[in-house]
């Protein structure tokens, strides 16, 4: 199996050598500071973490719709494949049988279009199914129990703030992901907070002003993200959405990454492939390739219905990152460097 697998992953590291060489040159041109980096990994991560959060606010500002319609089609399955590995593979959750029970039917549940409440009793019960502090466990239990109960009495609102909370979700997992040597990634949080106070206070009222094609209007994301918010509100609602969605997919593909390695210094592509192979497995990188594709040419053909697709299927993730936290609260552990 591994030989038939040989020839793609040869092809896919000769497509990263010419991205490794030119990395290289850069890193040249920018000693001694890309040096000094190189070898400590808080300053790192927090030049990394702000600069995602800055470019999340430019585009925000200057092009919103573009970012929300593109967004979740070049950048969605690659953190979904982000998701699985940092909150299952990495942390070695796929080991413990009772979680594909616990955890992986409510998920798949939510993936064929079950309710939220699914998510959260996927919350409950891995808790109090692994080790840990009874406390803890029971805590996380009866806190997920108890959103699960308000999100069945509000009904369509509990998704829609869910789909605002769980970008902030990944933030908050970010930070707590493993044990700090410094105060550095407090510059990351800050510049997340500004920037989203920013755009509240009215920083882009002004900017949004034409119109998507292929049928992603303005009217279309303000029904979908602020459907009982009118005027000025209703729009910052939408950009502050499609900013905090955007800095989620920065937390997953760059900063999780970064901080998850057990060294402190940072990888060529190449071995990040490799790694990333290693961990998961070749026909696990092919399915989500092939999903990648799939949802490219969907999106050449109708942009709007491959967004709205994609974000359906997708719609279970932010459960398990919850159930992610959950485990992490329950266990009272970090889980970077596993």
């Amino acid at each position: 199996m591994e030989h038939a697998l040989r020839p793609t992953v040869d092809v896919v590291e000769r497509l990263l050598a010419p991205l490794d060489r030119l990395r290289t040159r850069i890193l040249h041109l920018l000693m001694p500071v890309s040096g000094w980096l190189a070898g400590r990994r808080e300053p790192r991560v927090a030049v990394v973490g702000v600069s995602a959060v800055l470019l999340a606010l430019g585009l925000t500002v200057i092009a919103p719709l573009w970012l929300l319609a593109l967004g979740p089609i070049v950048l969605g399955v690659p953190h979904l494949l982000a998701d699985l590995r940092y909150c299952v593979v990495r942390p070695g959750w796929h080991r413990e049988r009772v979680l594909w029970l616990t955890a992986g039917v409510p998920l798949l549940a939510m993936a064929l279009g079950a309710p939220l409440e699914y998510g959260l009793a996927g919350v409950a019960a891995s808790a109090l199914a692994m080790d840990g502090s009874t406390l803890r466990r029971w805590a996380v239990a009866i806190g997920a129990l108890g959103l699960a109960l308000l999100a069945r009495q509000v009904g369509s609102l509990a998704d829609l703030v869910f789909a605002h909370g769980h970008n902030l979700i990944a933030v908050g997992l970010w930070a707590a992901w493993r044990p700090r040597a410094g105060k550095a990634y407090l510059w990351v949080l800050a510049t997340f907070v500004l920037a989203s106070v920013a755009l509240a206070a009215g920083l882009a009222d002004g900017v949004w002003l034409g119109e998507m094609p292929a049928g992603l209007r303005t009217a279309d994301h303000l029904k979908i993200l602020a459907p009982a918010s009118a005027g000025d509100w209703g729009l910052r609602l939408v950009l502050l959405y499609c900013f905090a969605q955007s800095v989620h997919y920065g937390v997953w593909l760059r900063l999780l990454p970064e901080d998850d390695r057990a060294r402190p210094t940072p990888r060529s592509f190449g071995a990040s492939y490799r790694a990333l192979r290693s961990e998961l497995g070749g026909w696990v990188l092919g399915v989500f390739a092939l999903a990648s594709i799939v949802l490219a040419l969907w999106a050449c053909v109708d942009l709007a219905e491959a967004r709205d697709g994609y974000l359906r299927f997708a719609r279970c993730h932010g459960s398990l990152e919850l159930i992610a936290v959950g485990l992490l609260i329950a266990g009272g552990r970090r889980y970077g460097g596993a």
